[in-house]
């Protein structure tokens, strides 16, 4: 397994290539650590409307860690943002909402790394139960999040 990062690091954005299904912490363009995720249901094109199971692109921010999550632990992004808004309303569609970086659902911990073997999720962004308290850890509230398609 990777080396942890040191417990006082920082990064200031974390990037997240979809097509690659990598998310990658940096620190003043300093590429630190990449993990694998999941991604949702339906991962080509952006997020379009609430239910799609789509993942959103653009940027954003971490705007809440969720100890309580359903999930082990989760990072509330800042999704939707005034593009997103912007596109639903044109389109005539509910927008989703609740979009989060978050680990395995509780009682599915053993499935570990090989939860990236499919996609899963309804648009968020999964890591291992162990990278999310790495990612909680790294990625404080108002750290920059580049979601690439």
């Amino acid at each position: 397994p990777a080396q942890p990062l040191p417990r006082s690091l920082k990064a200031d954005r974390l990037v997240i290539r979809k097509a690659e299904r990598t998310l990658t912490l940096f620190w003043h363009g300093t590429a630190l650590k990449s993990y694998r995720v999941a991604l949702g249901g339906e991962p080509l094109g952006a997020k379009q409307s609430k239910g799609d199971q789509r993942t959103p692109e653009g940027v954003y921010t971490v705007v809440k860690e969720r100890p309580d999550s359903t999930f082990h632990r989760a990072l509330e992004l800042s999704y939707p943002n005034a593009d997103d808004r912007a596109r639903a309303k044109a389109a005539g569609v509910q927008r989703g909402s609740g979009i989060e970086i978050h680990g395995l659902r509780e009682g599915f911990e053993w499935l570990g790394s090989a939860h990236v073997l499919f996609d899963w999720t309804d648009g968020c962004i999964a890591v291992t139960n162990t990278e999310i308290d790495e990612l909680a850890r790294s990625a404080p509230v108002g750290t920059l999040v580049v979601i690439e398609p």
